[in-house]
C-alpha cells in the first residue's frame, strides 16, 4: 500500500522535464508547464452528470480564493458522465488554466473519483467539495486557515437543504456509526473538507471512503475538527443518492471499518540513536584492543 502511494505521488516540474525528449522540450506545452508554479493548494471536485454545474463550480471556487496568494489548482474529475459534463469541464479549463481536467474511462463512483483526485493532486493542502453546488466554496478559505491547529477540518451542514427523509437517514447513520465504532462525528457524509497532505497516509482506497475519512484519520491519530458550513439547495441536475441505495452498502462498510479499526496502527512514537563513537564506513573491529 505504501509503495503504491509512493509511486503515485505527484512529480515536480524538474521530474517532469526529465521525461521529455530534447525535441519535446521545445514545445509550447512543456514551456507552459515549466512556467506554472507548483500548487500549494489542491481543490478536488468529483462530478457525474453535472453539466449545468461544472462551469459555475469552477467560477465559484476561484472567486472564493481570489485573495489567496499561494498557487492553487482545481482538479475536476469526471466520473464518465454521459450528459456533456466533460465538455463543460474543458470549457472551464480554457477559461482558467488552473483547472485540471481528468476523466474516468468508466463510471467508478464518488470515492474512486476522489481517490483519482488525491493521486493527481500536488498541493500540500487538499480541499474537497461536491460537484452539485450544494457545498459553498466560500467556506473553504476559513477551513484551510483552521489547519493551523488541526490535520483535517470537516464541514458540518447545520442547516441542510435536503428533504426530511435524507436528513432522517443521515441521523440513523450517525447513530449506527457511534454505536458500532464508538466515535461520533456530526456529519461524516459532508464532502466539504480541508486537510494536510499527510492525511492521505491514513487512508486506503475503497468504495465508500468519502463517508469514513474523518473516522479513519482520527483512528490513526490525526487531529480532526468540525466546522459549521453552509448548505445550499440543488438548483440543477439530479441527486445520485437515495436512502435505499446507501442502506445495504452502508451496513457492509460499517462492518468492514469496525474490523479495520480494531487492527489499525495508531501513531507510534519512536526515537533514533545516532552513531557517535565510530566514523561512518568503519568496517574494522579492534581485535586485541
Amino acid at each position: 500500500m505504501l509503495r503504491m502511494r509512493s509511486e503515485n505521488r505527484a512529480v515536480t516540474i524538474l521530474d517532469t522535464f526529465a521525461r521529455f525528449s530534447a525535441h519535446d522540450r521545445n514545445s509550447n506545452a512543456v514551456r507552459m508547464l515549466a512556467a506554472k508554479p507548483i500548487p500549494e493548494i489542491s481543490v478536488i471536485a468529483p462530478l457525474w452528470n453535472e453539466r449545468e454545474n461544472a462551469r459555475p463550480l469552477a467560477e465559484q471556487v476561484f472567486a472564493a480564493f481570489r485573495n489567496e496568494r499561494r498557487p492553487m489548482e482545481l482538479i475536476l474529475v469526471d466520473d464518465a458522465s454521459t450528459d456533456g459534463t466533460w465538455e463543460q469541464i474543458l470549457e472551464a479549463q480554457r477559461a482558467d488554466g488552473r483547472v485540471r481536467a481528468i476523466r474516468h474511462l468508466r463510471n467508478s463512483g464518488q470515492s474512486a473519483a476522489l481517490w483519482t483526485g488525491f493521486t493527481a493532486s500536488r498541493g500540500n493542502i487538499i480541499a474537497t467539495l461536491d460537484g452539485d453546488l450544494q457545498n459553498d466554496p466560500a467556506d473553504l478559505p476559513r477551513m484551510i486557515e483552521a489547519l493551523a491547529s488541526a490535520d483535517l477540518v470537516c464541514g458540518v451542514r447545520t442547516k441542510r437543504k435536503d428533504n426530511s427523509l435524507r436528513r432522517f437517514s443521515s441521523g440513523v447513520a450517525r447513530w449506527a456509526r457511534k454505536l458500532v465504532l464508538g466515535v461520533d462525528f456530526r456529519d461524516s457524509g459532508c464532502n466539504l473538507r480541508a486537510f494536510k497532505r499527510s492525511i492521505l497516509q491514513t487512508l486506503f482506497p475503497f468504495d465508500g471512503l468519502h463517508r469514513f475519512m474523518p473516522i479513519l484519520s482520527h483512528g490513526a491519530g490525526a487531529v480532526v475538527i468540525e466546522m459549521p458550513v453552509s448548505h445550499r439547495p440543488r438548483i440543477a441536475g439530479v441527486s445520485k443518492y437515495g436512502v435505499w441505495n446507501r442502506l445495504g452498502r452502508g451496513i457492509c462498510d460499517l462492518a468492514m471499518i469496525a474490523w479495520f479499526r480494531k487492527r489499525q496502527l495508531k501513531n507510534v512514537a519512536w526515537t533514533e540513536q545516532s552513531a557517535k563513537s565510530a566514523p561512518e564506513g568503519d568496517q574494522h573491529g579492534r581485535e586485541g584492543a
